[in-house]
């Protein structure tokens, strides 16, 4: 590993090249550049996701933490390593010191692999407009994470309010074996559903966007109702001919019960931030039913119609500060 203290982009970009040449890694061999916007605090947690992830999507991985903004001067310290604490991939950890994090794609954007699509993840706090993030701004991919968000439940609607094209959250990505737990539910039905009941918390954006999801395949409101526990417990699905299929979590057992059948059972482990992400990274397109389903919980219906360039929007910490 190469640490560098109070160095520039230019020195960044040259120490990462001499690892490169001593460590063997292949540029033509990179899927992504994984740009994660993170707090001191969080570094633990996101070594062992993208640890994880890397394993599956072979990247360069940009770690970005801003640190005192409000610091009198800018400096920029750098940690640059092939393999290591984040696995099997080229990792560049940037510490910014005062308004150079402000600036944060002046640094990243030449550290970029060439040919590769860029994601950007925030592991720590979402920003209110995407836009206003120049981070967010050059990357083909957004991956947000609301459950850490203080509210949650706001922060979901905002993500509508401010959604384009290439933007997901995990906590969509949570929900996949839910969605394809749901879906092998009809096949052995031959009726429409005629209503259907998601229960959990009904503050959990999970559970809020699997009542979306399912509101905008079947073409129903479906609610979300109390129910003990964090997350989502339950699904009723209720047919026209009066029969009532149940899917419920069962201490990490996925239970499916059917009229006149034996209960349906499968393993239905709770699945770690790092394979939660790694699956999330697979796909580098938008993610039209996660727009569906956000627009159906929040009332927005022209989602995947927005633009899917976003302008960068200058946003001053210290401005806002002085307004108000």
């Amino acid at each position: 590993m190469t640490t560098l203290w109070d160095t520039t982009g230019t020195a960044v970009v040259k120490a990462l090249a001499a690892e490169r040449r001593t460590g063997g890694g292949v540029t033509s061999g990179l899927a992504l550049t994984l740009v994660v916007v993170l707090d001191e605090k969080d570094t633990a947690d996101v070594e062992a996701a993208v640890s994880i992830a890397a394993a599956r999507h072979p990247m360069r991985v940009l770690a970005v933490i801003r640190r005192q903004l409000d610091a009198p001067v800018p400096r920029l310290d750098a940690e640059v390593e092939i393999g290591g604490r984040y696995g099997p991939v080229e990792s560049v950890v940037l510490r910014m010191y005062g308004r150079l994090g402000l600036h944060a794609e002046s640094v990243t954007l030449p550290l970029l692999a060439p040919d590769a699509p860029v994601v950007t993840w925030w592991y720590s706090e979402t920003p209110q407009v995407i836009a206003q993030d120049p981070l967010g701004v050059f990357a083909d991919r957004r991956i947000t994470n609301v459950i850490r968000d203080p509210d949650p439940a706001a922060s979901l609607r905002q993500r509508a309010v401010d959604y384009a094209p290439g933007d997901t959250d995990l906590t969509w990505t949570v929900i996949t074996p839910w969605r394809a737990a749901l879906a092998s539910a009809f096949d052995t039905v031959h009726t429409p559903a005629v209503s259907v009941v998601v229960k959990g918390n009904p503050v959990d954006p999970s559970a809020q966007l699997l009542a979306g999801w399912l509101s905008s395949r079947l073409g129903l409101y479906v609610p979300v109702e109390a129910a003990e526990g964090k997350y989502i417990s339950s699904v009723d699905l209720h047919f026209g001919d009066e029969y009532t299929v149940t899917l419920r979590n069962d201490n990490y057992k996925l239970i499916m019960s059917r009229p006149g059948q034996m209960d349906s059972i499968a393993p239905f482990p709770n699945r770690s931030t790092g394979d939660v992400l790694a699956e999330e990274l697979r796909r580098l397109d938008a993610d039209q039913p996660y727009a569906q389903a956000l627009g159906a919980v929040t009332g927005h219906s022209d989602l995947s119609s927005r633009p899917a360039v976003r302008t960068h929007i200058w946003n001053d910490p210290a401005l806002a500060a002085q307004e108000a």
